[in-house]
């Protein structure tokens, strides 16, 4: 295996993925970052909803997630909610203009049309791309943020019931399949 090749390949990728991102955001007004925002709040749960979580997900400083969320937030995009039982914080919601703005936008045309043409659609580079991705994280000493039902917290009740483990909240289908910054991998083996 040619690590360097590999990585020229990703990087490449990378580039090109932003520069789609890039064209799909403009009649928007929005910038990769503001729709990489959009997209992990539309894909993480209750408990990684908030400001904090964002920033790490991205990778970002505070004031840079701020002012993308202040743009987001002007444009209608989110809109911001005090938790009920704690009022210092604050959870990030899409608006129906945000999901409309993702729906558009995301994943761009480029991508869905190179994806088609891949054998099999692209499960074997999915997989192949998962399990880098959480070697990286892994190696790097970041979260995973994986879906719940991917996660050693998450409990099955019955049919249909679910509970996280570390905070005792029941769970929906729906919470099930969301990202979760709590999120911790179940050991190989279990």
């Amino acid at each position: 295996m040619a690590v360097d090749r590999l990585y020229a390949l990703l990087e490449r990728m990378g580039n090109l993925l932003r520069t789609e991102e890039r064209a799909a955001g403009l009649p928007h007004g929005l910038q990769p970052v503001h729709l990489q925002a959009l997209r992990y709040l539309q894909s993480c749960n209750r408990y990684s909803n908030t400001p904090a979580a964002l920033t790490e997900y991205l990778g970002l400083t505070k004031g840079t997630v701020s002012q993308t969320l202040l743009l987001l937030e002007e444009k209608g995009l989110l809109r911001k909610e005090a938790d009920a039982e704690d009022r210092r914080v604050v959870h990030l919601l899409l608006t129906e203009a945000g999901r409309k703005v993702l729906k558009e936008a995301l994943p761009p045309d480029l991508f869905k049309r190179a994806l088609a043409n891949l054998p099999g659609g692209g499960e074997a580079l999915e997989d192949a791309l998962t399990g880098l991705l959480r070697s990286l994280q892994a190696a790097n000493a970041q979260r995973s943020f994986g879906a719940c039902a991917t996660c050693k917290h998450f409990q099955r009740e019955g049919a249909g019931r679910f509970r996280c483990g570390l905070t005792q909240e029941p769970l929906s289908r729906e919470d099930s399949l969301l990202l979760c910054r709590e999120h911790e991998a179940v050991p190989p083996g279990h």
